[in-house]
């Protein structure tokens, strides 16, 4: 709270504001401006009205249709192969086996937003790190770190990541930890180029001046003047990810036990839908996909133009 304070000389009160108060003041208003910024852009409001559609999605699946459709033992199962009615939940036809796959679009949006941001968090996480610690250390650590992201950066993603599912064995613990351990090092190098920059700067050099801990200069300045570009990064590889997850679970090194969007096209591809002409189930999950990945493409750059002063300017 604010305290006063009497000036020598005079009888005046001097209202000496509170420093903790006036930084979140401040931070408050920096986030309903950046808020604020975000409505003017149209293309980043499309894309998290889709988000957030399909987030109800995932959160209220057992309120749009019962978990016991996507069991291929459920007795309310329709019969195998049948297309689009009128009848719910055959909506959207049926799978080999009679299940819905309007049940299956909707519990497997939960798998595959769920590894999205699971894996954007342990990428993020493992990059910035890695960047933090070799764009500000330098020397042999910056050399070790940055050929470790060099060599993973180089190795081709669908072979290092099926070799690693299959050594791991196909579960969702393992999507994850593949995709984590297979796209961390693009983060990596952006956020290790910014730190470069920052630890040149003037309130950087201040701080070593006054005698601050390499650990309080990175915590209280580096961190905080990186976090923007983490997270519109991130928002991008959120899109990477599911797509990923989709990929390798078509490729068959998903969990079986779990509908994922992936999984559901692997099913379809595998049934012989795009031969036989079922395209009811290949439409939906594969519509599902492209327009979540979009939706996440077109906040990141909404967020890129928010965050950045020169595009924002113009």
């Amino acid at each position: 709270m604010a305290t006063t304070q009497t000036p020598p000389g005079t009888d005046l009160p001097l209202i000496v504001p509170d420093p903790k108060k006036l930084v979140r003041n401040r931070k408050r208003e920096a986030r309903m401006r950046l808020w604020r910024e975000f409505r003017r852009n149209k293309m980043g409001m499309a894309g998290l009205f889709i988000l957030i559609f399909f987030f109800a999605i995932a959160i209220f699946a057992p309120l749009i249709v019962s978990r016991c459709y996507i069991s291929a033992i459920c007795p309310a199962n329709g019969k195998a192969l049948q297309p689009p009615t009128a009848n719910y939940p055959f909506w959207f036809g049926t799978d080999k086996l009679g299940r819905p796959v309007l049940a299956l679009t909707v519990y497997g949006a939960q798998v595959s937003l769920l590894v999205g941001l699971i894996g954007t968090f342990m990428t993020m996480v493992l990059g910035t790190l890695v960047g933090l610690v070799a764009g500000f250390r330098g020397g042999w650590t910056e050399k070790i770190l940055m050929s470790v992201t060099d060599w993973i950066l180089v190795i081709p993603f669908l072979p290092l990541a099926i070799v690693l599912a299959t050594l791991l064995g196909p579960s969702f613990v393992t999507i994850i930890i593949v995709i984590a351990i297979t796209s961390w090092p693009s983060t990596a190098r952006i956020i290790r180029a910014e730190v470069l920059s920052l630890k040149t700067r003037g309130f950087v050099e201040r701080s070593r001046a006054l005698g601050a801990k390499g650990s309080s200069i990175v915590t209280k300045h580096i961190l905080p003047n990186v976090a923007p570009l983490v997270f519109a990064n991130a928002i991008l590889i959120v899109a990477v990810v599911i797509l990923s997850e989709s990929t390798l679970a078509f490729l068959g090194v998903g969990d079986p036990q779990r509908a994922s969007w992936g999984k559901l096209l692997e099913d379809a591809f595998g049934g012989g839908a795009t031969y036989a002409g079922n395209w009811w189930w290949i439409i939906p999950p594969g519509l599902c996909i492209v327009l979540v990945v979009l939706s996440f493409t077109m906040i990141g750059y909404a967020l890129d133009d928010v965050l950045n002063p020169k595009l924002r300017s113009r």
